[in-house]
C-alpha cells in the first residue's frame, strides 16, 4: 500500500496539481490584496469617498445600539443584522481579476505548447542534377 502511495504521489498529474493549489491560493491572496487595497480606494474616492467594504444595508438593528451605523464594524458590534454589499463588490472585482489574469496565463502556456509546423520536405532533386549524379557515378567507375 506504501508503494501505491507512492507511486501515485509522484504521478505528474497528482504534483502538479499540488503546486496548481499552492500557487492558487497565494494568487488569491495577492489578488485580494490588489482590489483591496489598490483598486478600491480610488474607486471609493471617485464615489464619493465611500469605502466599498463599508457599504452594507442595515436589516435589523443591534441590540446593544440602535443604528444608524458609521461603519460595518459598528454594526457588528452592535449586534446588528447586515447585507454587505461592499464585501460582495470586493469578491466580485476579485474574482474578474483572477479569472482574467488565469485566462492570459492559459492562452500563454496554450500558444508556447502548440508544436511547431513540421519542417516542409525538401523539394524533389531536379532532373538534370540527377544526370549529372549518375555521370559522375559513372565516371568514376
Amino acid at each position: 500500500m506504501l508503494s501505491e502511495f507512492k507511486e501515485f504521489i509522484i504521478k505528474g498529474n497528482a504534483f502538479d496539481l499540488a503546486v496548481g493549489v499552492i500557487i492558487g491560493g497565494a494568487f488569491g491572496a495577492m489578488a485580494g490584496s490588489f482590489v483591496s487595497d489598490v483598486m478600491m480606494p480610488p474607486l471609493g474616492l471617485l464615489m464619493g469617498g465611500a469605502d466599498f467594504s463599508d457599504i452594507f444595508l442595515t436589516l435589523k438593528e443591534g441590540a446593544k445600539a440602535a443604528g444608524p451605523y458609521p461603519t460595518l464594524a459598528a454594526a457588528k458590534d452592535a449586534g446588528a443584522v447586515t447585507l454587505n454589499v461592499g464585501s460582495f463588490v470586493n469578491t466580485v472585482v476579485n474574482l474578474l481579476i483572477v479569472g482574467f489574469v488565469v485566462f492570459m496565463l492559459v492562452k500563454g502556456v496554450n500558444a508556447a505548447r502548440k508544436p511547431a509546423p513540421a519542417a516542409a520536405a525538401p523539394p524533389p532533386t531536379p532532373e538534370d542534377v540527377l544526370l549529372l549524379r549518375e555521370i559522375r557515378d559513372s565516371l568514376k567507375r
